[in-house]
């Protein structure tokens, strides 16, 4: 039986609050448009995660997945996978290290690179958009606050 005292409109309830005073919220909010103008500007099938990878073997070839992961803020099971994926579209090479045969080292193929370049050129102009709002006096203090909370909340884990 319907609840006769729900609102029959169908516009949706404003957010609580308790929501919209809430960091972690609002920062989901923020990485949930991202990721849909990401889709639209940059790439619709590389993933953040991905392109991160991509820029980091690009910037340091040959270092093993764990340490990738860990430049690119990835555990490291999500990292195998991320990388899996990226040479399943033969976008990098994983070799074996000739010392331990345990670790994977990484390298951008000529089709990564490309698509690297693609993409790079295209989130640089996202990210020009995305900063719009503050001009650009403010942008580089923008990406610090950003920073520097993303480190906070990385340590939060370890604090607790």
């Amino acid at each position: 039986m319907a609840d006769e005292t729900a609102p029959s409109t169908s516009t949706p309830p404003r957010p609580p609050a308790a929501l919209t005073t809430a960091p972690g919220y609002q920062v989901r909010r923020l990485y949930q448009a991202y990721l849909a103008v990401w889709i639209r500007a940059v790439d619709p099938t590389l993933t953040g995660p991905q392109f991160a990878v991509l820029q980091t073997v690009d910037a340091a070839p040959g270092h093993d997945q764990r340490s990738m992961a860990s430049a690119v803020a990835l555990d490291t099971s999500t990292m195998a996978d991320v990388a899996r994926r990226l040479e399943n579209r033969g976008l990098i090479v994983r070799k074996t290290a000739a010392d331990d045969g345990r670790r994977k080292l990484l390298y951008l193929t000529e089709e990564g690179r490309a698509t690297l370049d693609d993409a790079n050129s295209r989130a640089r102009q996202l990210d020009q958009r995305l900063l719009e709002p503050f001009g650009t006096e403010r942008r580089e203090e923008i990406v610090q606050l950003l920073t520097s909370l993303a480190d906070h909340w990385e340590q939060l884990p370890e604090d607790l």
